[in-house]
C-alpha cells in the first residue's frame, strides 16, 4: 500500500523533510543558546560591583569598551573644542537634549563627553557655556552608539551643530580632528577645572546663570548592550519556539500527505473510485458485436425475396 513512497515525486517530498526537520531543530537550539547566553551574561553582570563604584582609571586603560569596561570611570585631560547638542533625548519622561563637549586631550583625539541633559527642544532652550582652559573630567564610560540605541535619530537632517547619535563614525565628519571611539557622561555636571581656568569657570557660571541659562541634569550611565535581558532576549525565546513548530508542522503536513495517498490507493484497489489510469477512448472506438437475432431476421427477408422474384 506504501509503495508510493518510492515513486519520484515522494522522492522529493521525502528528501525536503528530512532535510527540513534537522534545519529547523538546529535553528531553535541556536537560538536557545542566544538566550542563554544573555542570561549568564545578565547573571555574571549582577554578580559584580556597580561600575560606578569601581575606581577611576585614566581613559586608555579602559579602551576599547567592552561589556566589563561599560559603566567604568574614566578619567580624561585636555580642553573643550567644539559642542554639538543631540535631540530626542528623554529623562525622567522628560523631552530634551544632551549637550555634548569634544574634550581635546594631549593625543589629539577628541573624546565626546556629556555634560548634562536640558528640558526643551534642542537650538531654543539656552546652554551653559564649557569651561575654559585645562581640565580634568572623570564619568562613566560608554560605547559609541549606533542604530539599535534607544533615542538615537538616524534620519539625519538635523541643523548645524547637532547630531543624531553619540558616535565616533558621525563626529569625525564634523571636527578636523580624530574621535575617540568612546564616550562618557559626567555625573557631576558641576566639574570645576584648576588654577586660572577655575576662576574663568566661576566667571562663566556667573554669566549663564544672569542670562538664565539652565542648569545641566547628569545623564545617568546605560548598560552595556547585549547584557541585560532585554526585548531582543526574548525574541531569542520566541524564535526558538517557531522554529521547533516549524518543525512539527512539516511533519505534521508530511503524515496528512502520507495518509491521503495511501487512502485514495486502498479506494482504488476495492473498486470505490475510477482507475485514472483507464484508457475509455478504446471502448468508444470499439465496434459492437451484431446481434444475432438480427442477423437471422434479415437473412430469412432476403431468402423471401429471392424465392418471389423466381416466380
Amino acid at each position: 500500500m506504501y509503495r508510493f513512497l518510492l515513486t519520484p515525486r515522494w522522492w522529493g517530498i521525502n528528501l525536503f523533510v528530512v532535510l527540513a526537520i534537522p534545519f529547523c531543530v538546529f535553528m531553535g537550539t541556536w537560538q536557545l543558546g542566544r538566550f542563554e547566553d544573555r542570561v549568564q551574561t545578565h547573571e555574571a553582570a549582577d554578580k559584580q560591583p556597580a561600575p560606578g563604584t569601581r575606581a577611576a582609571k585614566p581613559l586608555d586603560e579602559l579602551l576599547p569598551v567592552d561589556t566589563v569596561t561599560s559603566g567604568r570611570p574614566a578619567t580624561a585631560t585636555g580642553r573643550y573644542a567644539d559642542q554639538f547638542l543631540v535631540p530626542g533625548r528623554k529623562l525622567d519622561d522628560r523631552s530634551g537634549f544632551y549637550v555634548v563637549g569634544m574634550l581635546r586631550t594631549d593625543s589629539g583625539k577628541a573624546l565626546p563627553v556629556v555634560r548634562g541633559w536640558l528640558p526643551g527642544k534642542a537650538g531654543h532652550t539656552s546652554v551653559p557655556a564649557a569651561p575654559t582652559g585645562d581640565v580634568t573630567v572623570t564619568g562613566d564610560l560608554q560605547a559609541s552608539e549606533n542604530t539599535a540605541t534607544a533615542g538615537v535619530d538616524a534620519k539625519g537632517g538635523l541643523p548645524d551643530g547637532q547630531v543624531g547619535m553619540i558616535s565616533a563614525a558621525s563626529l569625525v565628519n564634523l571636527v578636523p580632528y580624530d574621535v575617540y571611539d568612546a564616550w562618557v557622561t559626567l555625573q557631576k555636571t558641576d566639574a570645576r577645572p584648576s588654577g586660572k581656568a577655575a576662576a574663568g569657570a566661576d566667571a562663566t557660571k556667573g554669566a549663564d546663570a544672569a542670562k538664565g541659562a539652565a542648569v545641566l541634569r547628569p545623564v545617568p550611565a546605560a548598560a552595556a548592550q547585549g547584557t541585560g535581558l532585554d526585548l531582543k532576549a526574548f525574541q531569542n525565546l520566541g524564535y526558538l519556539c517557531e522554529w521547533f513548530v516549524f518543525a512539527a508542522f512539516v511533519l505534521f503536513m508530511w503524515f496528512r500527505l502520507v495518509r491521503r495517498e495511501a487512502e485514495a490507493v486502498r479506494d482504488l484497489r476495492l473498486g470505490l473510485v475510477a482507475d485514472p489510469d483507464a484508457t475509455p477512448d478504446r471502448d468508444k472506438d470499439a465496434t459492437p458485436a451484431p446481434d444475432a437475432d438480427a442477423a437471422t431476421s434479415s437473412d430469412d427477408a432476403e431468402a423471401a425475396t429471392d424465392a418471389a422474384t423466381s416466380r
